[in-house]
């Protein structure tokens, strides 16, 4: 998408040529759509947002399915994909078989982004694949009333297509039926931390890069500029970029915990200048992910993760 992404290939993340956030139109198609289902297994996952499918196939046979599908749509680009199994081995930790693959389409996500960029804090879309303690398999993602009710979106017109998109990718990777999340209303900007920026949103997230960067604990995942992919559509949009970026050591224990928060993993740093010139930058309180997802008995992993993203955002700032 003329320099459609700026990312990194980091370890066991592969990127491939993107954009920046929803899906394709050829998706959409909402005759096409399969009935939802109350419950699919005894103990589905139940996480606020979240809609799933339980798969009839291996982990890795779905997951192929649904990277082929996207490979096979031209208004698709894949933005990387992590294998969160390998990444947990290389600091000797165990993790049940968990995959998941950022994607999207510039012209169903920046729209959502002109209504408000802070939505770019959930984009590119991602869909997760994985299996649990009883060989379960599950593709899930999050579904657009979240993103709506998350981020003020109640009234773009994309987000039927991106619903429909997300959830065709995922029941096509599993073969069976969607089931929508019990609960799916976010308060606006639930679990988001804003802090405002002194000096320019390019300066900002310099900062911010070369702090990631440097530590050798962590690892850059993907880098998108949507403005630039907006461009790329013909669309405008306020400077815009995100940084997606983790550390094993401290994710791998809480999908340890409960295998679902992969949905929310790497973390990521979104980077901005509002309509006033203003520059912010924000990222998802990890208090709010434990809340999400359920994580119980990691307190002080979450409380090195929250320190480490509050130190982090203030390099971006400018008062480290």
């Amino acid at each position: 998408m003329k320099m459609k992404f700026l990312f990194l290939l980091v370890t066991t993340c592969f990127i491939s040529c993107g954009d920046d956030t929803n899906l394709s139109a050829d998706d959409t198609d909402s005759m096409n759509q399969p009935d939802v289902v109350e419950e699919l297994t005894s103990n589905p996952p139940s996480v606020l947002g979240m809609d799933y499918t339980k798969s009839k196939s291996s982990v890795n046979d779905t997951y192929a399915a649904l990277k082929s599908a996207l490979e096979a749509n031209p208004n698709i680009g894949i933005v990387a994909e992590m294998d969160h199994q390998e990444n947990a081995a290389s600091v000797d930790l165990n993790l049940n078989p968990t995959k998941i693959i950022f994607f999207g389409n510039p012209n169903l996500g920046t729209p959502l982004m002109q209504k408000n960029q802070l939505a770019g804090l959930d984009l590119p879309q991602k869909i997760v694949v994985y299996q649990n303690d009883v060989e379960e398999v599950y593709v899930a993602f999050n579904n657009t009333t979240y993103l709506s009710t998350r981020h003020g979106l109640d009234s773009i017109g994309t987000l039927p297509m991106i619903q429909g998109a997300l959830t065709n990718l995922s029941t096509g990777a599993s073969q069976d039926t969607i089931v929508a999340a019990v609960n799916s209303i976010a308060n606006l900007e639930e679990g988001i931390i804003v802090k405002t920026i002194n000096g320019s949103c390019d300066e900002a997230y310099s900062r911010l890069r070369a702090a990631i960067a440097n530590n050798p604990a962590l690892k850059i995942i993907a880098e998108l500029d949507h403005q630039v992919n907006a461009a790329s559509v013909d669309l405008k949009l306020n400077p815009t970029r995100i940084i997606i970026f983790g550390n094993p050591n401290l994710g791998t224990p809480l999908m340890q915990n409960t295998q679902t928060t992969a949905l929310d993993l790497p973390q990521k740093m979104l980077v901005w200048t509002d309509d006033d010139g203003i520059a912010h930058v924000a990222y998802n309180d990890p208090t709010f992910l434990a809340k999400r997802h359920g994580i119980t008995e990691n307190e002080e992993v979450l409380t090195t993760i929250a320190n480490a993203l509050d130190k982090l955002s203030d390099v971006a700032v400018g008062e480290e």
